[in-house]
């Protein structure tokens, strides 16, 4: 740095004068002068302001190749070695030199520093002497780099630096430019890529510039080299910057204001990157390749840790899908119709190695991928093989589930074709890798859960696609479809059977029958279709083969003979009787020619003949034999011919009223007609009283025994509606009773009650009004004959008893939804009016025709849809009973309805004991209603049973089903229904998740919300006439009465059945107002809430369901905002509750424990409420649960614990919980903190410590069991080093007060019962010495041995090795093992006691000494030695 008269001074003088430096040139003056400190100050500003008017900005920032000098400039700089580089020169310095330079220019000092920073970063990027291509820098330049970067960033904050005009600089030298040098402006905060990129408006020549650098990079990542390190950090953040750029969701601006130029750079510097990675490998270029090495690197940027810590799910997701969409159109060949053609030529090992590494490197290319991947031109992306299934066809179901919930929301084609392309690519792979097609078609649209049956357009969508697909299918996909067609309801049949024709008429096509199929034939492949002749082959061998190995006629084959007559006759059975030389001794083949003879499955002509010609097979030669040729099979319709000509005449004698009397006798045709058919034997006796078992589920029937009863009922329907034409039913005759007993005899009936399952239960929306009435007709003669009729046992969900036929078929006709409902009103109308005309004169055989049931849902949906049938009668109809508008053509079920409503019959029939609606029967059946297919809207709904409840059967007398008056015998009942609803399998058949018992289960929402408002109406309104003394809320005389029905035991079945009940009765509890708990304190002093009977449900129940001595979360709350919410309408609040939480401490101290345990969350609510009533602090006794709170936790902080507040016991409970929360390794220290306290608390603190340990082995949830017994140990170690006893706690009774029985309120009695599990646990921690001087320690412990052997005995040890944890048992491993060790401690410590621990062993032994005579004679003798020393000394004989 110099003056500019100093360089022409310099420059003047020759070239061999030595320049000398500014310090040699002052050198001889500095002892001349002397200078005062304030000469120096001024002769120093002097000097300062001498180089600043003389200071040149170019040796100082731009001189970075000049000669050396002592100068300071931008070359030292960036050479120098450590951070001590700036200290020569200051950043004022800097900035000053700057400001005066770019005044003199009359520039900005920002666009003047941005041109000189850029400047010395081309020059640093020119330096390298490397050829090019380069993109990573050397390590000299990114050490001068670094420099130059500190000194743009020391610009940056003193605001001297623009970005904007910096990277103008940079783009005027872009092919200089290396890609590192801009990653380092971004890390180094200078000059963000986004903000560089923008700035160029030429996006194309970007990309551009990019691509082709961050190919290098690829290259050079994959060649080993010592910078390799740097290059993959530079991709890494490059690629997660151009995903977040180009694929996080926006509206043309990102998320952090950058605009959208940058997200179309991104999008397409990444397109184009897979672009030329795609084209290497369709080059087919080698492994070794720099492009095939860079591709491989540009792969590897989708391995989960280079995005997954960066990017958002959203983001990565948009990101896969665009990628898979790009890798699956490039380039097509094929259109999609030859797609589906071609398909079963693709595999999975056609697909380019480096392409399939790409989806076997990360699955979650697959697993975040959206339906919306399919691609919109021409489903060009089905024409590739999907190269993923190879090795990820376990998440291709999701896939394919997304892509076909698409297509049918939106009714897109592309989806369609792509789930349909993927899944059968898939399955070509092999069953190892993905289900068979037929399997997946079966299963996805085979059932009533299928995508496709949600409406008509949606079925409409999927016949449509598959109708397109006909001319391009092959054979074996066509095949599928026919065999297993889709679900489809019978109003909707027309557009299966059209695809069907359709289907049928392209393999016709083809010259491939469908009927020809073999019985073996694989469906699953997707090869051509085989021969008739070839399969039938096949067939024959394979059936030997099964024939082989049970012994039985293969079930294939007798399928076949029924259902595919046509191959099994054309082309089996000539292939199976082919003629030849039979063995001596019947062989697999011969056996089953003679079985199938025998099942009459050959057709006597084809076996005479095909014997004859094994006949002369013996005589000729083999090629003779084989002349025997095919016989046309004789008629095997013919008995069902004769029955249909039968039922023909039975139905023309209907309407000819001079037949009548030889209907009897054409019934009996019938029957002899239906013998003949069903081939079944005279003597049928024996069988007819057999209970008939049934599927309600899935009724199934052989196709035989359904056609025939279909042809049965079908004539039944069309007799009853001819004859009904000419008379009213009580004057047509018996021929209906003696059709429908010839319906019930031959073994028939389960097929009849089979067929009647499949029309009501699972067909009722599609039966037409004659259908309906005939039916209705069938079930009352029916029930005509159920005294010789069996009971019917239907599957699960059922009851345990056989039902009636009336009963089942009421089973048959839910009202649960809308279209049931309907059905089931109108079969119940034309079943009252057809048995009110048949029976009028008979009240008995009406009460034995009908179901009660069915009666009573005929009311129920008379009130519910109806809303004049809740009106009182005006006058009754006593006109005939509307049967003959019911069979006219077209039926008005309403009018009808009504009509029968009206009549007089009706009203006397109900009078009938059993047949009146009641307030229980209402209830059960409107619990059943899921009010999301319901025909009432929910504010019809809540009308129509407030009227049930408040105006029909809340004044209605008891007598006749209602309620007397009584709200709460009203609220009683309910409450008892929906308890049976919710753990009956009604609701768990509606509901997957049972958990939720009350609002899970489908139908009793509302329900409940009645039980809400008739229970507030209780608690608000006054106290009825009659029950002014207390006598206790009802809703607990509910739970009473229903838990001492159930079974008392400690097996687990008892157990469950009860926690089960009891869940009901906590969610029935947490559902209803929290003040139910808690009874309204009364008028005179002291005024003390009642919780008297919410205690008793605790102490008696829930206390034994209980964990570590706490109730839970839900429970415990509810009943401390009950308590609070009474108590705030007494006079005095606070002493109310401190009362009621007195009496809790004797009464229920499980809640106060519970509360302790609950503390941080209930202590913030309980505030909240108390200072909505009272500006007070809170109750004391509230207080004294917070002190014990605040006393646990003092224990555990560094600080010195105050006294124990009062109860002992309730700070124990705190500090216990304190302990477990903690989950330390020992808490010897803490326990060190409690000298001082008394010693109630350190026993009971052990108590709780022991109830811990069983709860651990009892419960896999809890704490570990090792950790547990750690605890107990180190609290009998310190009750053992203070000399307490601590026998007590294993001799609490209900006689030991306040104590043991505080103590044992709070434990549940299982976990008290296996106390001596406990205290045989701890045998390696008694100190022996200290015991023996306990005159209560041989008692307690022969005592706790007596109980172990007794519940090993009794086998409930077993619950706690079965339910621990592998390894956390303690040492004993064992029940065995445990009571080896403690039967082995109490002979040893038998003869050690003293005399005085002998006094109560005698009792002992007399209850149970015998269960172990060993120690029991161990006792005898030393209790004797005791009582007489001179049998113990040893004789003196001399």
């Amino acid at each position: 740095m110099s003056a500019p008269g100093a360089r022409v001074a310099a420059s003047d003088q020759g070239p061999g004068v030595r320049r000398r430096a500014w310090a040699e040139l002052l050198e001889g003056r500095v002892e001349r002068q002397k200078l005062s400190p304030e000469g120096e100050q001024k002769v120093r500003e002097s000097a300062v302001r001498l180089l600043r008017s003389h200071l040149n900005l170019n040796d100082l920032i731009l001189e970075v190749e000049g000669p050396p000098c002592d100068q300071p400039c931008l070359r030292q700089l960036i050479d120098c070695d450590g951070p001590e580089a700036h200290t020569n020169l200051s950043s004022s310095l800097i900035g000053s030199a700057l400001r005066d330079q770019a005044t003199r220019l009359g520039v900005p000092v920002a666009v003047l520093s941005s041109q000189v920073v850029a400047s010395g970063l081309m020059r640093i990027c020119e330096a390298d002497t490397r050829p090019p291509p380069k993109v990573l820098l050397t390590p000299e330049q990114r050490k001068k780099l670094s420099s130059l970067l500190e000194i743009a960033q020391n610009l940056l904050a003193q605001n001297m630096f623009s970005r904007l005009y910096f990277c103008q600089e940079l783009w005027k030298a872009q092919n200089s430019l290396l890609l590192e040098a801009v990653w380092r402006l971004h890390v180094q905060n200078v000059v963000s890529i986004p903000e560089l990129l923008e700035s160029r408006a030429d996006t194309q020549a970007v990309v551009v510039w990019l691509c082709k650098d961050l190919g290098l990079l690829c290259e050079q990542i994959e060649v080993p080299c010592p910078h390799a390190e740097v290059a993959r950090a530079v991709l890494a953040d490059l690629v997660q910057m151009f995903v977040l750029r180009g694929f996080q969701k926006s509206d043309g601006v990102r998320g952090d204001g950058a605009p959208a130029q940058m997200a179309q750079i991104a999008a397409a510097v990444l397109e184009q990157m897979l672009a030329s990675t795609l084209e290497a490998m369709a080059a087919g270029l080698p492994e070794g390749s720099p492009a095939y090495k860079a591709g491989s690197c540009w792969f590897s940027v989708f391995s989960g840790p280079m995005y997954q810590s960066i990017l958002s799910a959203e983001t990565l997701k948009r990101w896969f899908c665009h990628t898979l969409t790009q890798i699956l159109t490039h380039k097509p060949v094929l259109k999609v119709s030859d797609a589906v053609q071609m398909q079963r030529e693709w595999s999975f090992a056609r697909t380019p190695a480096l392409l399939s590494g790409l989806y076997r490197r990360d699955p979650t290319l697959l697993s975040r991928l959206p339906a919306a991947v399919c691609p919109r031109t021409h489903c060009q992306a089905a024409c590739r093989p999907p190269p993923m299934l190879g090795d990820r066809c376990g998440q291709v179901d999701g896939w394919v589930t997304r892509l076909l919930a698409r297509a049918f929301e939106s009714w897109d084609l592309d989806s369609m074709v792509l789930a349909f392309l993927v899944v059968r690519q898939a399955a070509l792979e092999g069953p190892a890798v993905f289900p068979s097609y037929a399997t997946w078609f079966q299963a996805t649209f085979g059932s009533t859960r299928g995508i496709h049956s949600c409406s008509k357009k949606a079925l409409v969508f999927l016949f449509k696609f598959l109708s397109d697909l006909v001319p391009f299918e092959v054979p074996r996909y066509l095949q599928v479809h026919i065999l297993h067609p889709p679900l489809v309801p019978g109003k909707y049949r027309t557009l299966l059977t059209d695809y069907v024709v359709l289907a049928k008429t392209r393999l016709a096509d083809l010259k491939i029958s469908i009927e020809n199929m073999g019985l073996y034939e694989d469906l699953s492949s997707a090869g051509d279709v085989t021969q008739p002749q070839s399969q039938a082959s096949q067939d024959v061998e394979k059936a030997l083969s099964v024939f082989e190995h049970t012994g039985k006629v293969p079930v294939a084959i007798l399928e076949a003979s029924i259902f595919r007559r046509s191959y099994y006759l054309s082309h089996f059975l000539p292939a199976l009787l082919t003629p030849r030389v039979l063995p001596r001794a019947p062989d697999s083949r011969e056996a089953l020619i003679e079985s199938l003879r025998r099942a009459d499955k050959i057709p006597p002509a084809l076996y005479s003949a095909y014997r004859q010609a094994c006949s002369t097979a013996g005589q000729k030669q083999p090629e003779d034999a084989a002349q025997g040729g095919e016989v046309e099979p004789s008629c095997a319709e013919e008995p069902l011919d004769l029955l249909m000509a039968a039922l023909q005449e039975l139905r023309a004698s209907m309407t000819d009223p001079t037949q009548h009397d030889e209907l009897s006798a054409q019934v009996a045709m019938v029957s002899e007609r239906l013998h003949s058919v069903l081939g079944l034997s005279e003597d049928v006796s024996s069988d007819e009283a057999a209970p008939v078992q049934l599927s309600v589920q899935a009724p199934k029937l052989q196709p035989l025994e359904q056609r025939v009863v279909d042809l049965l009922l079908t004539s039944f329907c069309q007799n009853l509606m001819a004859a009904s034409s000419v008379a009213p039913p009580d004057r047509q005759g018996p021929w209906a009773t003696h059709f429908v007993r010839a319906l019930c005899g031959h073994r028939f009936l389960p097929a009849v009650l089979t067929r009647l399952c499949q029309l009501l239960h699972h067909q009722g929306p599609s039966l037409s009004a004659s259908h309906v009435l005939g039916l209705a007709a069938l079930a009352v003669h029916l029930g005509e004959s159920r005294s010789e009729l069996p009971k019917v046992h239907v599957g699960p969900p059922a009851p345990a008893r056989g039902l009636p036929i009336p009963e089942f078929i009421d089973s048959l006709l839910p009202c649960t939804a809308q279209q049931a409902s309907a059905l089931c009103l109108k079969f119940s109308t034309a079943a009252i009016s057809y048995s009110l005309c048949k029976f009028s004169q008979s009240h008995e055989l009406l009460h034995s025709c009908l179901s009660p049931g069915l009666i009573k849902k005929f009311q129920f949906l008379m009130f519910r849809w109806f809303p004049e049938a809740r009106d009182p009668p005006s006058q009754e109809d006593p006109a005939s009973l509307p049967w003959r508008p019911l069979c006219l053509p077209s039926v008005d079920w309403r009018r009808a309805a009504l009509c029968l409503w009206k009549q007089r019959a009706l009203k006397e029939l109900l009078k009938q004991e059993g047949l009146q609606l009641t307030y229980r029967d209402w209830l059960q059946l409107e619990i059943e209603i899921q009010p999301e297919v319901d025909s009432l809207s929910d504010t019809e709904r809540q009308d129509f049973q407030q009227w049930a409840i408040h105006q029909h059967f809340l004044p209605m007398p008891s007598a006749t089903g209602g309620c007397d008056g009584d709200l709460e015998a009203a609220c009683t009942t309910l409450v008892d229904v929906l308890m049976d609803f919710c753990q009956s399998s009604r609701s768990h058949h509606h509901s997957e998740n049972s958990d939720l018992v009350l609002s899970g289960c489908k139908g009793n929402r509302d329900i409940f919300s009645r039980l809400q408002e008739m229970a507030a109406d209780l608690e608000q309104g006054p106290a009825p006439l009659g029950h002014a003394a207390p006598h206790g809320h009802f809703l607990f005389g509910v739970f009473r009465r229903r838990l001492q029905a159930l079974t008392h035991g400690w097996d687990m079945a008892s157990r469950l059945q009860r926690q089960r009940e009891l869940l009901t009765c906590k969610r029935t509890l947490l559902g209803l107002p929290p003040s139910m708990l808690v009874s309204s304190p009364r008028a005179e002093q002291p005024a003390a809430p009642s919780c008297t009977d919410f205690f008793h449900l605790v102490n008696s129940e829930l206390r034994n369901f209980s964990h570590d001595g706490a109730l839970t979360h839900d429970i415990t709350a509810h009943f401390f905002r009950g308590l609070l919410n009474t108590c705030a309408r007494s006079r005095d609040p606070s002493l109310a509750a401190d009362l009621a939480l007195t009496a809790c401490q004797t009464q229920c101290p499980l809640l106060l424990t519970s509360a302790l345990l609950w503390w941080s969350s209930l202590e913030p609510e309980l505030h909240c409420r108390w200072r909505r009533w009272s500006q007070s602090p809170l109750p004391a006794e509230l207080r004294k649960l917070q002190e014990a709170h605040l006393f646990a936790e003092s224990v555990s902080s560094p600080l010195t614990p105050s006294p124990a507040p009062g109860p002992s016991w309730l700070c124990a409970a705190a500090l216990h919980f304190a302990i477990q929360r903690a989950r330390k390794e020992s808490f010897r220290q803490e326990l060190g903190k409690l000298d001082g306290q008394g010693e109630e608390l350190f026993v009971s603190l052990f108590f709780f410590s022991l109830m811990g340990l069983l709860s651990s082995y009892l419960t896999p949830q809890a704490i570990g069991s090792l950790r547990a017994l750690d605890i107990c140990a180190d609290i009998l170690g310190c009750l053992q080093r203070r000399r307490i006893s601590w026998l007590l706690v294993f001799q609490l009774t209900e006689a030991d007060v306040p104590l043991g029985r505080t103590l044992l309120g709070l434990a549940p009695d299982h976990q008290v019962r296996l106390l001596p599990v406990a205290f045989y646990s701890l045998l390696p921690y008694f100190d022996e010495d200290a015991l023996l001087t306990e005159d209560a320690f041989l008692h307690v412990a022969l005592n706790m041995y007596l109980k172990l052997v007794g519940l090993f005995v009794a086998g409930e040890t077993g619950a706690i090795w079965t339910v621990a944890h592998d390894g956390e048992l303690p040492t004993q491993g064992d029940p065995v093992s445990l009571i080896t060790n403690a039967r082995l401690f109490l002979l040893q410590l038998i003869p050690r006691c003293p005399e005085r621990s002998f006094l109560h062993v005698a009792e002992l032994l007399a209850e149970s000494g015998d269960c172990d005579p060993e120690v029991s004679a161990a006792l005898l003798s030393r209790r004797q030695a005791v009582l007489d020393p001179d049998l113990s000394q040893e004789p003196q004989l001399f």
